[in-house]
C-alpha cells in the first residue's frame, strides 16, 4: 500500500509540505499485467484517459479491473477550477479521429462498459458536443454491446448541443455538480450551480440513469452538503457519487476537512433516505469509480 504524496514541488525547487493524510486514504502501488495492457493500448491508439490526467488515486484498482475513464478532446482546458488537476491554457486543433481511435482501444480492451468525459472546450462553437456524439456513436458500431456513460460540462448552458449529445442514447447520463452552492464560485469559478442542476434535470428528458458527484472538504457544512443533495434530487439526479477531496498540487484549493468513513457512510444513508437509487460514498470515491457496479445494483433491484 502507498500513502498518497504529502509533499507537492512548488516555485524555486522548494519542497511544501501538505497536510498528514489519515490512515484511510491509502491506495496500492500500479502494477500487473491488466494495468500494464491499458497502459500499452492506451499509448498505441494515443488516447487520454482522466485516471492519469486528473491524479486520480484509484488508478491501479481501475486499470487493474480492465475499467477507464477515456478523456476527450485533449488534455488541456479552457477553464481553471480550483480543485483539478487537468492543465489550464489553449487546447490543440480537435482531432476528429478520436471517436473512432476510442473505439478501437474499447474493443481491444474488450470492455463492456466504459465512462466517456472531457476537458471544457469553451474555444468550439459546439464546447464538444459533436465529438461526444461521435465518440458514442464509434463505439457502438465496434462493440455494440458495450454501455456507455458520458460524463460531460454544461455546453455553456445550450440545452440543443446536450439534446444532440443525449441522441447518441448513452446507458447513464452524468454531470458532476463537484461542490455546494456557497463555495462553487470559489472552486469553479467558470461554471454555475444551477446551470448544472439545470443540465442534469434537462437530461431527465431523455433518460433514466441520471448520475452527479459532490467532492467535500473544501469547507462546506454538514446541511450545505445535504442542501446539495435535495437540489439533486429535485433535478431527479438517482446515482450518486460522494467522495473526499484531495489537494492534487500546490497553488490548488487546500483540503479544509478530512471526512472519517463513518461521516461518509452517514452521508450515504441521508441520500438513500431523500430517494437516491444508488449512492457510492466514501474516501476514494470518484465519480467514474465502480461505476458499471452501480448501476448493475440498480438494475437488478
Amino acid at each position: 500500500m502507498l500513502d498518497i504524496p504529502r509533499t507537492v514541488n512548488a516555485p524555486h525547487g522548494i519542497h511544501v509540505r501538505r497536510r498528514h493524510h489519515p490512515d484511510w486514504l491509502k491506495v496500492r502501488g500500479p502494477s500487473g499485467v491488466t494495468y500494464n495492457q491499458i497502459r500499452t493500448v492506451l499509448k498505441e491508439n494515443k488516447v487520454n484517459t482522466v485516471c492519469d490526467e486528473a491524479k486520480c488515486p484509484n488508478i491501479a484498482e481501475c486499470y487493474g479491473r480492465g475499467t477507464a475513464t477515456f478523456l476527450i478532446m485533449g488534455d488541456i482546458c479552457t477553464r481553471k477550477c480550483f480543485y483539478c488537476n487537468i492543465r489550464t491554457g489553449t487546447p490543440g486543433k480537435l482531432d476528429r479521429q478520436e471517436p473512432e481511435k476510442i473505439a478501437i482501444a474499447v474493443d481491444r480492451l474488450a470492455l463492456d462498459y466504459v465512462v466517456i468525459t472531457s476537458v471544457t472546450r469553451d474555444d468550439l462553437p459546439d464546447s464538444g458536443a459533436e465529438q461526444f456524439y461521435n465518440t458514442v456513436i464509434e463505439i457502438r458500431k465496434l462493440r455494440p454491446m458495450c454501455k456507455v456513460e458520458i460524463l460531460t460540462p454544461e455546453f455553456k448552458g445550450d440545452l440543443k448541443l446536450l439534446e444532440h449529445v443525449l441522441k447518441s442514447t448513452p446507458y447513464v447520463f452524468n454531470h458532476n455538480i463537484e461542490t455546494v452552492r456557497d463555495i462553487f464560485t470559489r472552486v469553479r469559478p467558470g461554471g454555475s450551480y444551477d446551470l448544472s442542476l439545470k443540465v442534469l434535470e434537462y437530461a431527465g428528458n431523455f433518460m433514466s440513469l441520471i448520475k452527479s458527484g459532490l467532492m467535500i472538504g473544501l469547507g462546506e457544512t454538514k446541511d450545505q452538503i445535504l442542501e446539495t443533495l435535495h437540489d439533486l434530487r429535485r433535478a431527479d439526479v438517482r446515482i450518486l457519487t460522494i467522495g473526499q477531496y484531495l489537494q492534487p498540487r500546490a497553488g490548488l484549493s487546500e483540503v479544509k476537512k478530512y471526512y472519517t468513513i463513518q461521516e461518509f457512510n452517514e452521508l450515504k444513508e441521508n441520500a438513500l433516505e431523500m430517494g437516491f437509487s444508488q449512492v457510492f460514498s466514501g474516501p476514494l470515491v470518484r465519480s467514474s469509480y465502480h461505476a458499471s457496479n452501480i448501476v448493475r445494483h440498480i438494475r437488478s433491484n
